[in-house]
């Protein structure tokens, strides 16, 4: 196999969380208000911009939606008998095996490697993976969760109208369609760079937990996805799509999320640093398998 296509499209990734890692050590940056900009503006316009294209239809990618949920909740049951053998707490382990790197790193790898035909499938399988961790995800760790705080999330409200205006058939107009997609197109870069920085007060004092880690999430998720595509009536470019999202790092959320809530957030960012550093080598295994 030719590596060249392979390194094409994992190097511009890792190159833009690198410039963001060394312009982080170079210049101590607070980022936060970058990631809630991203989260709260950004990111729900991408999300709606795609979904409110003519063309987009919602029920081409519903087979798609549930393998992705199969996966995320699946790859949680596969990781679940190591938690007594690494002798961690299932609430620090489990959830980073979960909820991977389905927007930073998901849809820049899926556009480079499928071209722009691929921004529906990323954006549904970004929406499928957020969706539950902003849910089942939260819920693990704090029971008091709510339909009405969830459904407040900017991110949950744009897909929800998003999905409206493709199944009412209306057009968005271009005056509104035209900024809407402008500021979209922010926020994927930003998620690259903004990882970069992150990495910067990364916690290694638990790598070998990381390296597990590492390890883990892309096999409990490539598991899953080879376990479930025979059942379900996938094209032949879904099922790539899926095992890309299948072999996605833990996303740094769970790394907020765990501080947010005191479980072990030190070793958390371990697993979530070391499982995004590792992802450079699965992501080339799984990339180069597939093309």
């Amino acid at each position: 196999m030719n590596p060249l296509p392979v390194i094409q499209i994992v190097l511009p990734v890792f190159l833009v969380i690198a410039l963001g890692y060394f312009y982080g050590r170079r210049h101590p940056t607070d980022i936060d208000t970058a990631n809630r900009l991203n989260m709260d503006v950004f990111t729900p316009a991408l999300i709606f911009s795609a979904l409110s294209a003519q063309g987009f239809q919602i029920a081409d990618y519903s087979t798609l939606a549930l393998a992705g949920i199969l996966v995320v909740l699946g790859s949680g049951l596969v990781v679940l008998p190591f938690v007594r053998l690494l002798k961690v707490h299932w609430k620090t382990f489990v959830p980073p095996m979960m909820f991977t790197n389905s927007g930073n790193m998901g849809i820049p790898i899926l556009l480079l490697a499928f071209g722009e035909a691929a921004l529906p499938a990323a954006i549904v399988l970004f929406l499928v993976e957020n969706t539950l961790h902003f849910s089942v995800g939260i819920y693990m760790l704090n029971h008091k969760l709510s339909l009405w705080q969830l459904l407040r999330i900017p991110i949950i409200a744009a897909s929800i109208a998003g999905i409206a205006v493709s199944l009412s058939g209306l057009v968005v107009p271009q005056v509104l369609a035209v900024p809407i997609e402008m500021v979209g197109q922010i926020a994927i870069p930003l998620m690259l760079f903004t990882l970069g920085v992150r990495m910067v007060d990364a916690d290694f004092s638990d790598w070998r937990l990381g390296l597990w880690g590492a390890f883990l999430a892309p096999a409990s998720g490539l598991v899953m996805a080879a376990l479930i595509t025979p059942f379900l009536d996938l094209t032949q470019q879904q099922v790539a799509y899926l095992f890309v999202f299948a072999a996605l790092p833990p996303a740094v959320l769970n790394y907020m999320v765990a501080e947010k809530y005191g479980q072990e957030p030190k070793r958390v960012a371990s697993i979530v640093f070391m499982g995004n550093l590792f992802a450079i080598v699965s992501l080339s295994l799984v990339l180069g398998w597939l093309l």
